[in-house]
């Protein structure tokens, strides 16, 4: 696979996105937490994380709460070495109650195209199971499948 480094341009910025929803969307803490640089800060709703090791053990958690989780990432804005994305995920809790989470993620880039900062605003919103629009088989979703925009979020 090309490394995708910045300056960014708007068709490697979407690639970045996509990328990143991908590894989201395999909910391997491991392997998405390569995509940052060893000393990444994050802010995430209220927490801090610096540091891949803090980053697995925060998406660990976060996938061992948030079942069956299903995400989309769209462009937003960037520049030479930021972007600015809004996405929503839906999942359930163990008992069985839905929701939808929408953010916002502002990004910055090292020159060899691993994120060293994030900060991520999330809201959580009850659904009913039949009121999701993420239904993809667990995994990427399947490039047929619509963003945000073509599902009117």
């Amino acid at each position: 696979m090309t490394k995708i480094a910045p300056p960014f341009t708007l068709e490697s910025a979407k690639q970045k996105v996509r990328l990143a929803e991908d590894g989201w969307n395999s909910r391997d803490p491991e392997k998405v937490s390569l995509a940052y640089t060893p000393d990444s800060q994050w802010r995430n709703r209220a927490e801090f994380v610096s540091g891949r090791g803090p980053i697995v053990a925060f998406l660990s958690r976060k996938w061992a709460k948030e079942l069956d989780y299903r995400l989309v990432k769209e462009l937003f804005a960037f520049t030479d070495n930021r972007i600015a994305v809004r996405y929503a995920y839906e999942w359930h809790d163990d008992s069985g109650n839905w929701f939808r989470s929408y953010g916002n993620e502002n990004w910055e880039y090292d020159s060899e195209g691993l994120m060293q900062r994030r900060f991520s605003c999330i809201n959580d919103v009850p659904i009913k199971e039949e009121d999701r629009k993420f239904d993809w088989p667990l995994g990427r979703r399947p490039d047929d499948h619509p963003g945000l925009s073509d599902l009117g979020l």
